[in-house]
């Protein structure tokens, strides 16, 4: 897929774009390993091609030009409040809009698809990107909006526009990363040490992906936001561990502040708070999960999910269809056990199913914790002893079923005090098992015999061992160490031009 496009010298006009390369019924199938819908991935390609090779300094999106226009802004703004330096990113985006509309992002409408065709400006600039995922809104900043009000133009929940910009973000940054240790660590020995801590970088991105794109494709209404609201806390939490191990890697590799890497991670860094996804914006979500957390508690499912994984996990079968009305919730809603018409603990819905837990997903408050506490009871039991890989993966994922039994009955009676640092340790470690359950379920559903990696068990067993890590729980007995597949498959990426997405999406430049 790289160089199948005219570079266009700098980039970043807004001429046609004559794409050559495989047929239109292959060109999904090359674009990446779970394909998307053609019209997305001529989207994307547009979109990649208009924006001009990220590498060249006279490209005004290029990364030395945007990195250098953040570092410019942020040396003037001073002490300058976020919302300025929100109205700023704003302006910066109105330049961009353009470029989105002539790729035909505008006819992309699905939330999970439209994330995918802008991944190509997300990976370059965090701010801008949100900024312009965010267009046609309202005036408010965007940090503010990413708490909860929706721009009216997107189809992507505000909520979850900021998590997905900082997963696309953070992968440049690793991948540059694992370009560097993969290119020099034949010549240089030491720089091998970093390998493992990439490999485990690589997890747990693709973790905080894989629930990301799981609440993309969650139809907007009455419990929806639980995963929005997971989300919201646990991708910036947990990639504040994985950009300070990448930091670590880097400076230690030579590409410290001055270097093209140093300037990327402090990019990011910086643009944190506009895009809702800093330690505030991850505070905030953890206060309405640690609120929610007694109405979730008693939805528990008392067996584990069978059949085949829920539509959310399939990450290339189209969404399931926004509901006309969503109702006064918006997407914001988390169930506080108050809801009119709400099914007491226990008893069955009116349709037959268990307390919204549907094969969608749950349309019912709470029911999207049902599926997933299902996903991780299913995880927990469905160990083939004949690998043991799947074997150690059962296993981790028994001993997180038991930490999330432990927490069920502190959990119920937490919305006592809800601000209470107990209360927000209950959300923390809850949070953390509903990632590992909605891994289990984004992997249970792409391993369907063709071999892709995302359905394999070597990132999701190095993904649970480092939530198990997270929560301070032991490993079970002696795990396999999946780290050296796993730097493989990021060296391997890297090297052949493929993103470090869930989808494996080929790059353009």
């Amino acid at each position: 897929m790289r160089g199948k496009t005219g570079r266009g010298g700098s980039g970043g006009c807004g001429s046609a774009v004559r794409l050559a390369g495989p047929v239109p019924g292959a060109l999904a199938h090359r674009y990446a390993a779970l394909p998307p819908p053609l019209e997305v991935a001529l989207a994307a390609l547009r979109l990649e091609a208009l924006l001009g090779d990220p590498r060249d300094a006279a490209n005004p999106y290029g990364l030395p030009a945007l990195a250098a226009a953040s570092a410019g802004s942020a040396a003037s703004a001073g002490s300058a409040s976020a919302g300025s330096a929100g109205s700023a990113g704003e302006g910066r985006a109105g330049r961009v809009v353009p470029l989105l509309a002539a790729a035909g992002l505008g006819q992309v409408r699905a939330a999970d698809q439209r994330v995918r065709a802008l991944r190509p400006l997300l990976r370059r600039d965090l701010a801008l990107g949100h900024a312009a995922g965010m267009s046609g809104g309202s005036g408010t900043p965007p940090a503010a909006r990413a708490r909860g009000q929706v721009a009216e133009s997107s189809p992507v929940p505000a909520v979850l526009l900021g998590p997905a910009a900082l997963v696309a973000a953070a992968g440049s940054v690793l991948r540059h990363a694992a370009l560097t240790v993969a290119g020099r660590g034949g010549g240089e020995p030491a720089l091998r040490q970093w390998q493992p801590v990439l490999a485990a970088a690589f997890a747990d991105l693709l973790a905080c992906e894989s629930l990301t794109c799981v609440a993309l494709r969650r139809p907007a209404g009455p419990g929806a936001g639980l995963l929005g609201a997971v989300a919201g806390y646990v991708v910036p939490t947990v990639l504040a561990d994985v950009l300070a191990q990448l930091g670590l890697v880097l400076a230690e590799c030579g590409h410290g502040p001055a270097g093209t890497g140093g300037r990327m991670l402090a990019k990011l860094t910086r643009d944190l708070p506009l895009a809702g996804v800093d330690a505030a914006g991850a505070a905030h979500w953890q206060d309405r999960l640690a609120r929610a957390l007694p109405a979730l508690a008693a939805e528990e499912p008392r067996a584990p999910h069978r059949g085949p994984a829920p539509a959310l996990f399939r990450l290339t079968d189209p969404p399931a269809p926004t509901p006309a009305a969503v109702g006064e919730q918006g997407e914001g809603y988390i169930p506080d056990g108050h809801e009119p018409g709400r099914c007491a603990p226990g008893r069955p819905h009116p349709d037959g199913h268990g307390p919204g837990g549907d094969e969608s997903g749950g349309d019912g408050p709470g029911g999207d914790s049902v599926v997933l506490s299902g996903l991780l009871r299913a995880g927990a039991v469905r160990a083939d002893g004949a690998d043991a890989d799947c074997a150690a993966l059962g296993a981790v994922a028994r001993r997180l079923l038991t930490e999330q039994r432990a927490l069920r009955r502190p959990c119920r009676t937490a919305g006592a005090d809800p601000g209470a640092p107990a209360a927000r340790a209950l959300a923390d470690r809850q949070a953390l098992l509903w990632l590992a359950a909605a891994v289990l379920g984004v992997r249970e559903a792409a391993d369907e015999g063709r071999g892709l990696f995302l359905g394999g068990t070597h990132w999701v067993l190095l993904a649970l061992s480092g939530i198990a890590g997270r929560l301070g729980v032991p490993l079970p007995g002696p795990v396999p160490d999946p780290r050296a597949p796993v730097w493989a498959e990021l060296a391997g990426r890297v090297r052949h031009g493929v993103d470090c997405d869930v989808y494996a999406t080929r790059l353009l430049w």
